[in-house]
């Protein structure tokens, strides 16, 4: 019976060892085997891979996949024109050399992420210090953002970790900054509206002088046609009536005396004091005066 427990422990501890010397890589994880605290080899192809068992052999794995870095807090830094702003950004990274990676920070990933932290934020430091608020907000925030990558990156090859993306969630004013910042862009706006209207009634003013102007010509214009139309058409009145009195002299003076009476006894209360007898009368007493019988 002792004999039969003996097998049985032995067969368990035989089976304990084996089962030591097996371990699995899964394809999102490196794994670095230790030998007596000495990294002896990583393994970066997923499967089943064999070891010595402890203690002269163990294994700790560290994640392949692209992590990310986001500081719950906003960072203050100073523009070239001497002002506070907030600046919250992310980076994206992952692990490339696991050895370096391990010896840098003995596989302790929130040692890591501090040491991108400070590298990020003496990035991010010496290009905002170099440019403006509008520059980092809007004008240059690619190049600034690229700035960062590119001396994040070389910062980063040295601990074994490549850095993917690097991005700036948010830049503002300090609290204490805000309401002078919007008064002046409210004076800013201001001006510029000033400046619109200010255009605007020039434009006004010049467009209605013009329209003046081709009114006036366009009346002057005008009243020439007409007068010329009424020119022509007196000309050509005068004309028929010279035409048609020559024929008919005594016509032609009994006519104008009728205009004469016309004009001269618009109404009924009209009063001329004058000699009966005088040539004025002429026709008032004998119309057929100075008439002669037509010819055939």
């Amino acid at each position: 019976m002792n004999r039969l427990i003996s097998v049985v422990i032995a067969l368990a501890i035989l089976v304990g060892v084996f089962f030591s010397t097996i371990f699995v890589v899964d394809q999102r994880q490196y794994a670095i085997v230790f030998a007596l605290g000495e990294v002896k080899t990583v393994i970066s192809e997923p499967g089943l891979h064999f070891k010595l068992p402890p203690p002269f052999q163990n294994v700790i794995f560290l994640d392949k996949r692209i992590l990310t870095l986001d500081t719950p807090d906003a960072d203050r830094f100073i523009t070239a024109e001497k002002k506070n702003i907030l600046v919250d950004a992310f980076v994206k990274w992952r692990i490339v050399d696991p050895r370096l990676y391990y010896v840098s920070f003995s596989g302790d990933e929130r040692s890591a992420q501090n040491r991108m932290a400070q590298i990020v934020k003496a990035s991010l430091n010496e290009e905002i210090t170099k440019r403006t608020v509008r520059e980092v907000i809007s004008g240059e925030r690619g190049a600034v953002m690229d700035g960062i990558q590119k001396k994040v990156t070389e910062e980063a090859k040295q601990i074994g970790v490549e850095i993917v993306d690097v991005r700036l969630k948010r830049v503002d004013y300090v609290d204490q900054i805000n309401a002078s910042v919007f008064e002046r862009m409210k004076s800013e706006r201001a001006r510029v509206a000033n400046e619109l209207r200010s255009t605007g009634a020039a434009e006004s003013e010049k467009i209605r002088a013009d329209a003046d102007r081709q009114r006036t010509v366009i009346l002057a214009e005008a009243y020439r046609d007409a007068e010329q139309v009424r020119g022509e058409g007196d000309a050509k009145a005068s004309q028929i009536y010279a035409q048609a009195f020559g024929q008919s002299p005594e016509f032609y003076k009994f006519y104008r005396s009728l205009e004469a009476y016309r004009a001269s006894f618009k109404t009924r209360n009209d009063m001329l004091v004058i000699d009966p007898n005088s040539e004025f009368f002429k026709y008032f007493k004998n119309p057929t005066t100075g008439s002669s019988a037509p010819k055939k």
